[in-house]
């Protein structure tokens, strides 16, 4: 089947502050609501790119700050346990944000614990440059050759910015994949789980499905 060469792209990120920063959390819920979805992205999402060896106990930045600056465990745990896997839209990832945070607000009215003198959270955004990261693939062998050699910011994009872009629970090298007629091998990319793994495990995965695939 005949299908346009898949461009594998990264991305270069500069993160800027946006002036918005919380106290508390119902200054957290305001701020929420107005902020770029760039913002809600990178508080969700730049963990997984800049991790490495050790995990961090939560990915996401709301999390981290109601654990650390609040002491609101059970809430972290509540942020933390949002599924990022069955979200497919920034819009949809802001919602369930907001509706965690209402929920505990209404559990406990009168909670308006203040987080000491700089320890405020301070929103962030990335203002992303998109640029071509090596050799493009005309087919699934070209393809999986090029896996192992793309860098994580690639895989990064791909996979994880790509699902909110597309609004679909797929990505970039299913999407391609599949319009190359290679569909069965496509939907074992989509089972696996990029937010349970580190971008080398999630490389090395795909380029294990790929080799294992091109043998047959």
């Amino acid at each position: 089947m005949s299908v346009e060469p898949f461009v594998f792209r990264t991305e270069a990120r500069l993160v800027v502050l946006t002036g918005r920063r919380a106290r508390n959390l119902p200054e957290l819920l305001d701020q929420l609501t107005q902020v770029s979805g760039s913002c809600i992205f990178y508080h969700t999402h730049y963990l997984y790119l800049v991790q490495h060896f050790v995990k961090p106990r939560f990915y996401n930045d709301f999390a981290n700050w109601a654990s650390h600056s609040l002491q609101e465990e059970r809430l972290a745990e509540q942020l933390a346990a949002i599924d990022l896997l069955a979200i497919t839209s920034i819009r949809e990832l802001r919602e369930s944000i907001i509706a965690t945070l209402r929920k505990h607000l209404e559990r406990s009215p009168n909670m308006n614990r203040e987080c000491r003198t700089g320890d405020e959270f301070h929103f962030c955004e990335a203002k992303s440059f998109i640029m071509t990261a090596g050799p493009a693939a005309r087919d699934p062998a070209e393809f999986f050759e090029q896996i192992p050699k793309v860098s994580n910011a690639c895989i990064h994009f791909h996979c994880f910015e790509a699902r909110l872009r597309l609004e679909k629970t797929t990505n970039d090298f299913s999407q391609w994949l599949t319009a190359a007629g290679e569909s069965s091998i496509a939907k074992k990319i989509d089972k696996l789980n990029p937010y349970a793994m580190t971008l080398d495990e999630l490389k090395m995965s795909i380029a294990k499905l790929g080799r294992g695939h091109l043998r047959k």
